[in-house]
This record gives C-alpha cells, sequence and structure tokens, in this order.
C-alpha cells in the first residue's frame, strides 16, 4: 500500500521537479510512515495510561520513537533507491489524490495531538 503511495506521488511531481522527484516523494513517505507509527504509539501509550497500566515515562517514549524513525528513514531511503525503485515503478500504476495523499500523513498528526492531550 505505501508503494502505491509512493509512485504516486513520484507520477506527481516527477514533471515539476525533474531529478528532485525522489526526495520529494522520499520525503511524503518518510513523513506518512512516521506519522502511522507515531499515531499508533500514542494511542497504546494513551489507552495504557488510561488503563493505569505501568508504561514508560514520556521521555523514553520520545527517545524510542526518534529511534524507530531513524530506523524508517534509513529502510526508505535503502528501499526507494537504485533498482527497487524502478522495479515497484514498472508494477503498480496505482493514481491517487494528490490532496487525499496529502492529508493521510496530516491526519495522523491530528490524530497524535488528540490522543497526547488525552493521557
Amino acid at each position: 500500500m505505501l508503494d502505491n503511495f509512493y509512485i504516486s506521488v513520484f507520477n506527481y511531481y516527477k514533471k515539476r521537479f525533474g531529478k528532485r522527484t525522489n526526495k520529494v516523494a522520499l520525503v511524503y513517505i518518510n513523513l506518512l510512515e512516521i506519522s502511522i507509527y507515531l499515531a499508533l504509539a500514542t494511542f497504546f501509550w494513551a489507552f495504557s495510561n488510561q488503563m493505569n497500566i505501568v508504561t514508560m515515562a514520556m521521555s523514553k517514549f520520545w527517545i524510542i520513537l526518534s529511534l524507530v524513525s531513524i530506523f524508517i528513514i534509513f529502510k526508505n531511503w535503502m528501499r526507494y533507491n537504485g533498482k527497487k525503485r524502478n522495479i515497484i515503478k514498472a508494477k503498480l500504476k496505482a493514481k491517487y489524490s494528490i490532496y487525499l495523499l496529502w492529508l493521510l500523513p496530516l491526519g495522523c498528526l491530528i490524530l497524535v495531538f488528540i490522543l497526547l492531550q488525552v493521557s
């Protein structure tokens, strides 16, 4: 599913940015994936706080999340550069609305702020 989103963003910005299109699509997919993981992590953290389950401190939460984010950025950089991107691009011809694609990470971040207010 994330590959389809990546290819849609890549194809949309290909005419406008030329060679820098890969960087734009990579920033988008990193932002989307990190915001999804952030939303899941804050949901589980808020749920465990509401259930009075002893969990980690907020500082450890952000440290672990930043390490996961660095891993995601590295993973996507390795995945969407070179041959793998060309193979994915040849296989997938997905076309999504660019506005919907940019609303997905924004919606996840809004959800994160709401969940952080709960806990």
